[in-house]
């Protein structure tokens, strides 16, 4: 069986929390909870703004793509390469043709 309040079991709980918390801080902490509810989904709609423009200067690739274009780019054959020491050797080359 599921528990359904009634309006007697709410009244008492209201009246529990005002005598805990007293009638002053109740719509404070109201307040702040509805003000943190709008930060998270304030955050969670930059989070995912954010990482719908990565995907989209991605075209659609995955990063390990976009590693291997930008090996080629460079000159350099990333076939059989670990993705740490290709990622290495394509900034070292990038960092010298940014140099020039």
């Amino acid at each position: 069986m599921a528990f359904s309040p009634g309006p007697l079991e709410i009244i008492i709980l209201l009246g529990i929390f005002f005598i805990l918390f007293g009638a002053e801080r109740l719509p404070k902490m109201a307040n702040a909870l509805g003000r943190s509810k709008g930060e998270f989904h304030k955050g969670l709609k930059e989070a995912t703004t954010v990482a719908t423009i990565t995907d989209l200067e991605a075209e659609g690739k995955t990063p390990d793509q976009v590693l291997m274009d930008r090996a080629k780019v460079v000159g350099i054959d990333p076939t059989g390469m670990a993705v740490d020491d290709l990622e290495k050797k394509v900034t070292a080359l990038e960092s010298l043709s940014d140099e020039e």
